[in-house]
C-alpha cells in the first residue's frame, strides 16, 4: 500500500479541494489537497539549503510512494515547486487546518521530511529551521520536535533527556518517575552501604548530581515552553 493510500484511509473524509494556482492537472492521491502540499513540502524543503539535488527527489519517493498512476503528475509537482521555498508555510497551515484532528497523521510527514533532509548525508541549519517551522505550523510542541528530530539525528551532546532516558515530549509524571528510579540506583549511599571503595562512592556522587542536574534542566526548559499569563 502506498503511503497515500494509507494517508487516505487515515484522514478525514469529503473535505473541499484546496485551492492551488500553481498546481498541474489531475493531481495525485485520494486526498489532492494532501498530496499536493506534501509534494510542494518536500520539494520546498530539498531547495532549503539552496540546492536541490536529484537524490533528495529519489528520497522522496522511497518514503512517500505515489500510486503508480500519479507518478507522473507526483514528479511535474515536485519539479515546479522545488523552484523556490516560498509558499511551504501555506502548505503547512493547510495540512494543520484539514488534519489537525489527526496529530500522528502530521507527525508522519514530518517523519517523512526529515528521511528527505538525511538523504545525502548533511542536514543543514537552513534544512533544519525549515522543518522546525513546519512542525510548529503543524500545531506540534518543540518537544515534539525534539523527539522526532533525535529520531533522525541522534541526541545533541548535553541533551538532558538522553541522561533520564526519556521522550522529550513525556509526561511530567514518567519524567519524574525516571528521575527517581535512576537515582535511586545511582545514589552514593547504596555504594556505602555495599561496602565500596570511597573512588566508587565518588562515582556515584557524580552520577547523582549529573542525574539531578539532567532532570532540573528538562524542567527549566518545560517551564519556559509554558504560555505565560499576561501581566
Amino acid at each position: 500500500m502506498s503511503f497515500w493510500r494509507k494517508i487516505a484511509g487515515l484522514a478525514a473524509r469529503n473535505l473541499d479541494e484546496a485551492e492551488c494556482d500553481v498546481c498541474p492537472p489531475g493531481l495525485p492521491g485520494e486526498d489532492p489537497a494532501f498530496s499536493t502540499a506534501v509534494t510542494a513540502l518536500g520539494a520546498k524543503l530539498a531547495k532549503a539549503d539552496g540546492n536541490a539535488r536529484s537524490s533528495e527527489y529519489a528520497a522522496f519517493s522511497e518514503v512517500f510512494q505515489a500510486d503508480a498512476g500519479s507518478e507522473g503528475n507526483v514528479r511535474r509537482l515536485y519539479q515546479l515547486a522545488r523552484q523556490t521555498t516560498r509558499g511551504f508555510e501555506s502548505y503547512a497551515r493547510r495540512l494543520e487546518k484539514r488534519y489537525r484532528g489527526c496529530p500522528q497523521l502530521l507527525e508522519d510527514v514530518l517523519d517523512g521530511l526529515f528521511f528527505v533532509a538525511t538523504s545525502d548525508g548533511v542536514v543543514t541549519g537552513d534544512e533544519l529551521a525549515y522543518l522546525e517551522r513546519v512542525s510548529a505550523l503543524f500545531g506540534q510542541s518543540p518537544l515534539v520536535f525534539r523527539r522526532v528530530k533525535v529520531t533522525h539525528l541522534g541526541h545533541e551532546p548535553g541533551d538532558p533527556y538522553a541522561v533520564l532516558g526519556v521522550a522529550h515530549d513525556a509526561a511530567d509524571g514518567d519524567l519524574h518517575a525516571a528521575w527517581k528510579l535512576l537515582l535511586s540506583h545511582a545514589h552514593p549511599d547504596r555504594a556505602r552501604a555495599r561496602g565500596l571503595p570511597d573512588a566508587y562512592v565518588e562515582v556515584a556522587e557524580a552520577k547523582a548530581a549529573g542525574i539531578n542536574a539532567a532532570y532540573d534542566a528538562a524542567l527549566r526548559e518545560r517551564r519556559a515552553l509554558q504560555p505565560q499569563d499576561a501581566a
